[in-house]
């Protein structure tokens, strides 16, 4: 298979190439906050550094595979199709699928069921993540979220949330960023910093209808909960589809449903220490999995047994099948879009 390794490229258009490029993945570099940072960048940081042969442009290749991300398509005015001798995977993140890539990365194991030629893949977790201070000891008073300000329950933002938690002699200590999505400039980088949290909260929503139109965050990862086993503090999460997937045991995360339930959660772990050391022991046992290392491994093989298959395959088509299968694949993706304007518009069951 080596001998036959096609160029591999990670393709950043010069539209959002960045200013500064870290030299390892492992930087706390406030870049990391973009999708098409985290996924492109970061992947090709983290496979060069394992020695697998790739290259990083901001020029889109005209051989070879390449691989993007959803948000980088952007810079293009006009739906481009890959050539005969072009392999083009789509980094599809939490937007929609591009109609002519030939193969989808996708970030929830559920979302492979939507659409063909679509493969998870674990998102990366927090570069530079720093656990919480074993010199903490039994001490539970530091509740955090790390995220975006669209991530995170309205009611947790709210005077009255503090309040709430002041009374049981906690403390909220949220890093919320809210810069958009081609603009890292401002971020704040702090969300690798676990050192003084001894648990973290990360719920979306609560609504029925929006999670009944996003088929329960169907195109969201788990990278929050990976992030709270690797730093060693427990995860109170919403029910979301991505990190059912990834639950074993009840030790995994406290899933809640309302806001009164993140308050008893809390109430628990504050008061149950035998309980809190249970959920830090299975959690660090669970980050062995999920290490960057063991991702990286995961890219290798989806790329020698997967992509590069993929493009000899398509290289080797008549012209005629490669045309069929890429107005196919517009065809469906066309179809799921209709789907999901008119469940939209549909009452909730």
């Amino acid at each position: 298979m080596i001998q036959r390794l096609p160029p591999i490229y990670f393709y950043i258009p010069q539209r959002y190439w960045p200013d500064d490029i870290p030299a390892s993945a492992d930087e706390n570099w406030k870049g990391f906050g973009l999708g098409i940072n985290a996924w492109t960048l970061q992947t090709y940081l983290r496979l060069k550094a394992d020695g697998f042969p790739c290259q990083l442009t901001n020029e889109l290749p005209t051989e070879g595979i390449v691989l993007i991300h959803r948000n980088s398509l952007r810079a293009h005015k006009t739906n481009f199709q890959p050539r005969p001798n072009l392999l083009l995977i789509c980094l599809k993140a939490e937007l929609n699928p591009y109609p002519y890539a030939q193969l989808h990365i996708v970030q929830n194991p559920l979302e492979t069921k939507t659409f063909k030629n679509s493969y998870f893949l674990p998102h990366w977790p927090q570069p530079a993540l720093i656990p919480r201070n074993l010199a903490r000891g039994d001490r539970f008073e530091n509740i955090a979220f790390f995220g975006h300000q669209a991530n995170l329950l309205p009611e947790l933002m709210e005077p009255s949330w503090q309040e709430q938690l002041k009374a049981m002699n906690l403390h909220w200590r949220p890093i919320v960023n809210r810069n958009r999505w081609d603009d890292y400039s401002n971020i704040d980088n702090r969300w690798n910093d676990y050192s003084e949290v001894d648990a973290v909260v990360a719920v979306r929503s609560f609504s029925r209808r929006e999670l009944y139109l996003s088929q329960n965050y169907i195109s969201k990862p788990a990278t929050k909960l990976y992030n709270a086993w690797l730093a060693g503090v427990p995860a109170i999460l919403g029910g979301e589809s991505a990190y059912r997937t990834q639950r074993q045991s009840e030790l995994d995360y406290v899933e809640v449903a309302s806001p009164a339930e993140i308050l008893s959660a809390l109430k628990r772990l504050r008061d149950d220490l035998a309980w809190r050391l249970a959920m830090v022991k299975n959690g660090q046992a669970r980050a062995q999995e999920i290490h960057p290392s063991k991702i990286t491994a995961l890219w290798r093989n989806f790329l020698e047994e997967v992509a590069i298959p993929n493009y000899h395959r398509w290289r080797t088509q008549p012209r005629w099948l490669r045309q069929t299968n890429l107005g196919h694949s517009y065809l469906v993706l066309s179809m799921t879009k209709v789907q999901h304007k008119l469940r939209s518009l549909l009452p909730i069951k």
